[in-house]
C-alpha cells in the first residue's frame, strides 16, 4: 500500500509507521527485504517503540549512510547526543569518574585477608569474617569469589612491580623478621 501511494503522489512524503520492530519482520532476513524495498521506493520508515525509535529515511545526498535508513534530521532517534561514546568516557574521567562496578574489597580488607591467609586461614573463611563498608551490600561479607579475584590481583600488581605484597614485618628491634 505505501508502493501505491508513493507512485501516485510522487512529490508527497509516505511513511511507513510500525509500533514494534518485531511487528516488521520474523526474522533478519524478512528486515533486510523490506528494507531494500522501501529504500528502492524512497519510502521513510517510523519505529515508535524500541531501541531505534524515530523515523529513517532512504540514504540521500545529505546523509550518506552505510546502513539503508538513516535518522530524519530534526526528528528523535536513536542517536542524539552526537558525542561518540570514547567522547563521554574522557569527559567522565575529566571529572574523576572512571566507570565499572565500585570495588567491593578495599585496601584495608585486602590487608587483613593478606595477613589471614599468610596465617594459613582458607579464603573461604576470611570472606566470612570481611565486611564490606560502603555501597549497596554494606554490612554483608564479599564473596569468596570477589576475595579470590581480589588476592590474585595483589598478587598480579606485586608480581609487576617486583615489590612484596606489603612490607615485611620487623621486630621490635628493627630488624625484619622471616616467617
Amino acid at each position: 500500500m505505501a508502493h501505491q501511494l508513493k507512485e501516485a503522489a510522487p512529490e508527497t512524503p509516505v511513511i511507513f509507521t510500525v509500533h514494534e520492530l518485531k511487528r516488521l519482520a520474523r526474522n533478519a532476513a524478512e528486515l533486510m527485504t523490506l528494507s531494500a524495498e522501501l529504500q528502492a521506493g524512497g519510502i521513510q520508515l517510523e519505529l515508535l517503540t524500541g531501541p531505534l525509535t524515530g523515523i529513517y529515511d532512504p540514504p540521500t545526498a545529505w546523509a550518506p549512510c552505510s546502513s539503508p535508513y538513516s535518522p530524519s534530521p530534526g526528528r528523535p532517534s536513536a542517536t542524539t547526543s552526537g558525542r561518540s561514546p570514547l567522547e563521554g568516557q574522557v569527559v567522565a574521567a575529566a571529572k574523576g569518574s572512571h566507570g565499572g562496578r565500585p570495588k567491593v574489597i578495599d585496601d584495608d580488607m585486602l590487608t587483613v585477608a593478606l595477613a589471614l591467609k599468610d596465617n594459613g586461614v582458607p579464603v573461604p573463611d576470611i570472606a566470612k569474617k570481611l565486611t564490606i563498608k560502603t555501597g549497596r551490600n554494606a554490612g554483608k561479607s564479599p564473596s569468596v569469589a570477589s576475595l579470590y579475584r581480589a588476592l590474585a590481583e595483589a598478587e598480579q600488581a606485586a608480581a609487576n612491580d617486583g615489590l612484596p605484597i606489603r612490607p615485611p614485618s620487623r621486630s621490635v628491634s628493627g630488624a625484619p623478621t622471616t616467617r
